[in-house]
């Protein structure tokens, strides 16, 4: 399993690990909030850079729905088991050369995946301890608060059409709910990257800390976040995203499609072929 959940003062059953990706304590200089917070801990463990698969978004998506549906529950801090990054995004590998029906049921996880974070009745912080490109700026922006580590070597962003790739309604709708639309548009047309202190100063993320100090600075912020009456939150959020969401639920399947039809022209996957050659070359 690519997923470690640690569950503090909550009535969950489970803490998902697997021998071949244990478990990973609280740092000492992270200690837990208070048991009565109900928050949870989600750590992204997939090496070597927590990749988006089909596998990975179902397990998230199972997690993130049994959190939700526990009351006690109120509170999610996302974040990655693995040095300098968060998440490389979308599984290039689910993209290409597959099925039409496969990469149909990739893209629906991803819906999924977006839509159970987007719309979560939880308080989520995204503590962004290393670089988050596409799918993982996604997951960030996903969230309520994004506290990412000051280290310029750092990036983020939406860059899909670097690999030629658009990014669907849905991420650009993301993008503009945070940025703003002129931000959103240089952002998205040029498949911009930004730096840690780039991002923060368009909104991007919320706040830079030092690298040691992202989780700490989540769970503390949590704290303020959860200081507010959950009703009077969760209803505010509603508002400010139910618009977007709605948006996609009605044209759910008609994004499958295009994303399907997209995806498979061969003039895409040549485009994915020369993306996945560059970085064998890399590692050459």
């Amino acid at each position: 399993m690519a997923l470690v959940l640690e569950t503090t003062g909550i009535r969950l059953p489970f803490v998902v690990c697997s021998p071949s990706h244990p478990s990973i304590s609280p740092s000492p200089a992270s200690p837990p909030p208070p048991p009565s917070l109900g928050v949870a801990v989600l750590r992204m463990q997939s090496p070597p850079v927590n990749s988006l698969s089909l596998d990975f978004l179902t397990e998230l998506c199972i997690n993130l729905e049994k959190l939700e549906m526990d009351r006690s529950c109120r509170g999610l801090i996302i974040t990655s088991s693995l040095s300098k990054v968060f998440s490389a995004g979308l599984d290039i590998m689910e993209m290409y050369g597959k099925s039409p029906e496969r990469c149909g049921e990739f893209w629906k996880a991803v819906q999924e995946m977006w839509l159970k974070l987007y719309g979560s009745n939880m308080a989520t912080i995204a503590a962004i301890n290393g670089s988050s490109p596409a799918g993982g700026c996604l997951m960030s922006i996903g969230c309520d608060y994004r506290i990412m580590a000051d280290n310029p070597r750092y990036s983020i962003g939406l860059n899909e059409t670097q690999l030629g790739i658009v990014a669907p309604f849905w991420f650009k709708d993301t993008l503009v709910n945070t940025v703003g639309n002129r931000a959103a548009e240089l952002s998205l047309e040029l498949g911009l990257l930004y730096s840690a202190p780039d991002a923060l100063k368009i909104g991007l993320v919320d706040q830079l800390v030092p690298e040691d100090q992202v989780l700490s600075t989540a769970q503390d912020t949590m704290s303020k976040w959860l200081a507010v009456p959950d009703h009077a939150r969760q209803i505010t959020k509603s508002m400010m995203r139910k618009q977007t969401i709605d948006k996609l639920l009605s044209n759910r399947e008609a994004d499958i499609t295009n994303f399907v039809s997209f995806i498979t022209k061969d003039s895409i996957q040549r485009s994915l072929r020369m993306y996945l050659e560059m970085l064998k070359s890399r590692k050459a």
